[in-house]
């Protein structure tokens, strides 16, 4: 979001010692060559009565991907660990891909046990990391596994514990179903679950509700996380890496509004208003000067902003009152 290399510069020790050991404490799997967690679990579930061990849960290698890759990024704007680098990508390319399961659903183990697992419903949603706050797997880029993750939370159902569903919520959003989104909004902020000051109420108070539903809430407003890719529509943009969508998943019962101050990936800051659930206009100011494909209903555009110039448009996304300097 900042770009800021000195604060990377500062955080990438830790990147790398984490790594590391990894590096050390993967095994490989006798059968597939595969580099696996073990022994692990996926958090707090059991895919038989009473046994919660398992080699390689899924959650376990869609955050060691991520580790991964951001170590490798973050080596190469650093301009450092060449040879470190090219190890940890060749382990990353050795961790299991994620899989879906004989009922259409993403596997949460290694094996497929999910549909005899003792507690399908329940309110951990370990295995759809990779869809959120990752972005592993995306509606774009990988449509399979976007439905499987969306079969899997069928499967959970919507209410649960607060910080659950917070997660839900940020699920749904990225699934840009903003009606379902905001029908489990509307749970999270009840009596049941959030108390008369606003505290998320998992007894007695777990911060996870709040912040993750103030998350939701942008996600429904703005997303950036899908990296463009060579498909469709956005063919002609495929050399950027930054998008930006606006309204992706705007409920009903906020037909007309309006929000600024909201960060986008790749260094942008963005202000949108709408009203009876259209887009009316988006401000948008980049703070870095990357080129930027902007996204919104059936319309795209590609900007190439310099630092601190602002764009505004309409809701078509045409220009409106120019590009100007900060």
């Amino acid at each position: 979001f900042s770009g800021d290399r000195d604060f990377l510069a500062r955080a990438y020790p830790l990147l790398k010692g984490s790594a590391e050991f990894f590096l050390d404490t993967l095994v490989t799997d006798a059968k597939t060559g595969q580099l696996m967690t073990s022994p692990s679990n996926s958090p707090e579930n059991a895919h038989q009565p009473g046994v919660s061990l398992t080699s390689g849960p899924a959650m376990d290698n869609q955050i060691l991907r991520d580790l991964f890759n951001s170590c490798v990024r973050s080596a190469a704007i650093l301009d450092t660990d060449a040879e470190f680098s090219k190890r940890v990508a060749a382990a990353r390319d050795r961790l299991p891909p994620d899989r879906i399961g004989a009922a259409g659903q993403l596997q949460e183990w290694h094996e497929d046990w999910d549909a005899s697992a003792p507690d399908r419903t329940h309110r951990h949603v370990s295995h759809l990391y990779a869809f959120y706050p990752s972005n592993q797997i995306t509606l774009r880029r990988t449509p399979e596994l976007a439905a499987a993750v969306r079969n899997s939370l069928e499967t959970r159902g919507d209410i649960s514990t607060g910080w659950a569903i917070a997660w839900r919520l940020n699920l749904w959003a990225r699934l840009q179903e903003g009606e379902r989104t905001h029908r489990i909004l509307r749970a999270l902020l009840s009596p049941q679950r959030t108390y008369p000051n606003l505290f998320d109420a998992h007894p007695p108070f777990q911060i996870d509700g709040n912040l993750g539903g103030s998350a939701a809430i942008a996600e429904m407003l703005l997303q950036s996380h899908e990296p463009v890719v060579d498909q469709g529509s956005a063919s002609q943009f495929s050399d950027l890496h930054f998008q930006i969508h606006l309204l992706p998943a705007l409920p009903s019962a906020w037909p007309s509004g309006s929000v600024r101050g909201l960060r986008a990936r790749g260094g942008f800051e963005v202000d949108i208003e709408w009203r009876e659930g259209k887009l009316v206009s988006a401000t948008i100011r980049s703070l870095l000067g990357n080129p930027v494909l902007l996204r919104h209903a059936n319309h795209a555009m590609q900007l190439n902003l310099m630092r601190g110039e602002t764009f505004i448009c309409d809701g078509t996304l045409q220009k409106s009152n120019g590009v100007t300097g900060r």
